[in-house]
């Protein structure tokens, strides 16, 4: 290492004898200074603990270096506190004449397009399932508009072919939650090639068991047997294992809730009014049903009068649309 001060101090130490001058000695003891500084330095970092030097960026704001054994801690999660509105339609078609069906099971479809264009001038946006217990468990952002879930019950073929384009045309999914041997094509029903489609349309796919039986009346063999079988069978036709339950015609009690959870579902939706609750039991989340005849704008004043509504039953046997 090469200093300015040391070559003129030495040039006059070889004019003549005697003591370097003072500007020489100042020079001589601040090089030596410089040089046990230095080596004092290198001593320092050659030891059992030393590291490269090293610099975190933050990509929000600038940082200083960090210091030597610094840990980077996890991120604080924050779950999401919101509750959200739980929608659930049957079939979208007008009502074929002469059927002696429930005419609240049809909504047509000029109808449902209107709701859903009604839903979006509001700032609703609809979400999965999947997507709000991630948001509720993990706070996982659930974009940009107020969440709601539209889900469809039963596997009724106006699902994909009406109800399907509407949403499709907003860059909107859904919910089908899907008997798996209780409604046939011949019947009505969803052929696979519909619910493939579906799938890859962005919809989540779940299921309201094998067919349409009243959970609360069958025995407790019986009852598992359905359960783990409908998602069994949908993994192995669809690829998709359920995660969310749909008590059929909405009817439960603690047994069936009990059985839903030992099955290895995340939650099941039920048929009682009201948004659906963060601090809720998963297993009896509210829904609001949209019947035949509804309106566009008594569908908004639905959803505003049910937010109120959260507490849910342990139990329910009504009146279910299907």
């Amino acid at each position: 290492m090469s200093f300015r001060g040391e070559p003129r101090g030495r040039r006059r130490q070889a004019r003549g004898p005697g003591l370097p001058s003072a500007p020489g000695r100042i020079a001589a003891i601040a090089s030596l200074l410089v040089v046990a500084v230095v080596a004092l330095m290198i001593v320092l970092d050659s030891g059992p603990d030393a590291s490269p030097h090293s610099v975190t960026v933050n990509p929000t704001a600038s940082a200083p270096r960090t210091s030597k054994g610094t840990t980077t801690s996890r991120p604080v999660v924050h779950p999401g506190t919101a509750t959200v509105p739980i929608l659930v339609y049957h079939v979208i078609n007008a009502q074929p004449s002469g059927s002696s069906a429930n005419p609240a099971l049809y909504v047509q479809t000029a109808v449902f397009s209107s709701q859903m264009q009604a839903l979006k001038s509001q700032g609703w946006r609809p979400v999965t399932l999947n997507q709000l217990q991630a948001y509720w468990t993990r706070g996982t952002s659930l974009g940009s508009g107020k969440p709601i879930v539209i889900t469809f019950d039963n596997g009724y073929a106006s699902q994909y072919a009406n109800a399907l384009p509407v949403l499709k045309g907003l860059g909107w999914v859904a919910v089908e939650n899907l008997q798996l041997t209780g409604l046939t094509p011949s019947e009505g029903g969803l052929t696979a090639a519909q619910i493939r489609a579906m799938i890859a349309a962005g919809w989540e796919l779940d299921t309201q068991g094998l067919d349409h039986t009243d959970l609360t009346a069958v025995d407790p063999s019986q009852l598992s047997n359905d359960l783990t079988s409908a998602r069994q069978m949908m993994q192995s036709q669809y690829g998709v294992t359920p995660t969310w339950f749909s008590y059929p015609s909405g009817d439960y009690n603690p047994t069936v809730t009990a059985a839903v959870r030992a099955a290895g579902y995340t939650g099941a939706t039920t048929v009682n009014p009201g948004w659906a609750s963060p601090r809720a039991d998963r297993f009896r989340l509210p829904r609001l049903v949209v019947t035949g005849g509804t309106t566009p704008s008594q569908l908004l004043s639905q959803i505003a009068a049910a937010q109120t509504d959260t507490a849910v039953p342990s139990a329910y046997s009504g009146v279910g649309l299907a």
